[in-house]
């Protein structure tokens, strides 16, 4: 039954995830929004919307491990599976300037504040209302960005809105409401299952959020950034993951804290190993974007080799294997090692680029 849970909670959010990318898509252009906004907050938010209402469902439920599992979990998958799949099937997976300049920057700053609140092993409610303050901020300064792109594309908005048929603005806002009602329903039978499955397994929340849970709510981002990339969209791609991991530590984390207790406590593997390597992960991703701009196939591949050695992790944890700590230390130690090599080969690439070398 908990299985049967798991597969109905998941069709039900991906059901939800695309009507409501769907739904509010159309109606950003209704209303003249230029595409730049919709890619990076209506997509990314839109997919990234089952983590919010897992990880918030879990908090409710005092659940404070799986909600930050999920959190963490889904940063790692859409990073290791999203961009290796997408640089697989449509390489170069080609990045813009304003990428490489701003968002991975971003990324990476915020990658590190849960670290940095959560120095004493929790989370308080100032600290989760802070996170989420933050987020409204970035959010601003994304619609002031938006606006201040050219006239030609506020016109060329205006005008694709115009050939849209009669009575799509109602038709959008049932969407909308329809993929919500979907969405949440979905992930409360999700939540139980996982809990459940958790619980007559002998496993952990924190490992079936970190895995089963993260990868089930990070299927919209699959589907959104592969589409995205074979369509040959490929910043759209990008976007959509580095827009998606931002939302789900500023939002997801934030809000599912704040509710979950006053003062909520973070397991020790979490803090020490998994936020880490989500942390290094994101430092990985300003070296593979800078070097010649792209994800080459080769890197997709590398990506997802590393996804299957996380995974590998996660089983001996689960299993209560003698070799856990080493394993983790091994890979803690290769993941340090291909951040530095990132970046070194990205400074040298900068350096003959500016004639330093």
């Amino acid at each position: 039954m908990s299985v049967l849970w798991i597969i109905i909670g998941l069709v039900g959010m991906l059901a939800g995830a695309e009507l409501l990318v769907r739904g509010g898509s159309r109606l950003a252009t209704l209303l003249g929004v230029p595409p730049l906004l919709v890619g990076l907050t209506v997509v990314a938010f839109g997919t990234s919307f089952p983590e919010l209402v897992v990880s918030m469902g879990a908090g409710f439920q005092g659940r404070a491990d799986l909600a930050a599992g999920n959190v963490v979990g889904s940063n790692i998958f859409n990073i290791l599976v999203i961009l290796g799949l997408s640089a697989i099937v449509a390489p170069p997976l080609v990045a813009s300037l304003r990428v490489i300049r701003w968002e991975v920057p971003t990324l990476i700053t915020v990658s590190l504040l849960p670290s940095l609140l959560a120095r004493d092993g929790s989370l308080s409610r100032p600290e989760a209302f802070f996170m989420v303050v933050v987020g409204v901020g970035w959010v601003v300064w994304q619609i002031r960005q938006a606006q201040a792109e050219p006239k030609a594309v506020q016109e060329s908005t205006s005008a694709s809105a115009k050939s849209i048929i009669p009575h799509a603005r109602a038709i959008s806002v049932g969407q909308v409401i329809a993929g919500l009602v979907l969405l949440v329903v979905g992930s409360r039978l999700f939540v139980d299952g996982a809990a459940s499955l958790a619980r007559s397994l002998g496993v952990s929340e924190l490992i079936i959020g970190l895995t089963v849970v993260a990868a089930g709510t990070s299927l919209p981002e699959v589907a959104a950034s592969v589409t995205a990339a074979l369509r040959g969209e490929r910043d759209m791609a990008i976007g959509n993951v580095l827009g998606s991991n931002i939302f789900n530590i500023l939002f997801v984390l934030g809000l599912s804290t704040a509710v979950s207790a006053p003062q909520a406590t973070l397991p020790e593997t979490l803090s020490t190993f998994d936020m880490p390597v989500m942390i290094v992960l994101s430092i990985i991703c300003l070296p593979i974007f800078f070097t010649d701009q792209s994800v080459t196939r080769w890197e997709g591949i590398g990506l997802l080799l590393a996804y299957g050695g996380y995974m590998t992790l996660q089983i001996l944890a689960a299993t209560g294997s003698p070799y856990l700590d080493m394993a983790r230390n091994a890979i803690l130690a290769v993941a340090v090692a291909a951040m530095l090599l990132a970046l070194s080969t990205a400074f040298r690439q900068l350096a003959k680029s500016k004639g330093w070398l």
